[in-house]
């Protein structure tokens, strides 16, 4: 469970920076993580600003994981 919470469902939003995005395929395939990885519910992308926005359960899905994710398609966090 996640520790600020007790509801299962309970929904985080973190934002990232993320380096490598360019172009409308980019974008979808950062979006696209939302249908291969269970527990996150939205991902919005902004090409401009580099800025991925998801909307993810902690229960069910850590945000390295994401991270992770995100990397295994050729970007890079920035922290």
């Amino acid at each position: 469970m996640c520790e600020c919470c007790t509801e299962h469902n309970h929904m985080h939003t973190e934002t990232l920076k993320v380096e490598g995005m360019s172009c409308g395929h980019c974008k979808k395939a950062v979006e696209d993580i939302k249908q291969e990885l269970n527990g996150i519910e939205n991902v919005e992308v902004n090409l401009d600003t580099g800025q991925v926005v998801i909307e993810h359960n902690p229960n069910l899905i850590t945000i390295d994981a994401i991270k992770a994710a995100i990397i295994d398609k050729g970007y890079s966090i920035v922290d």
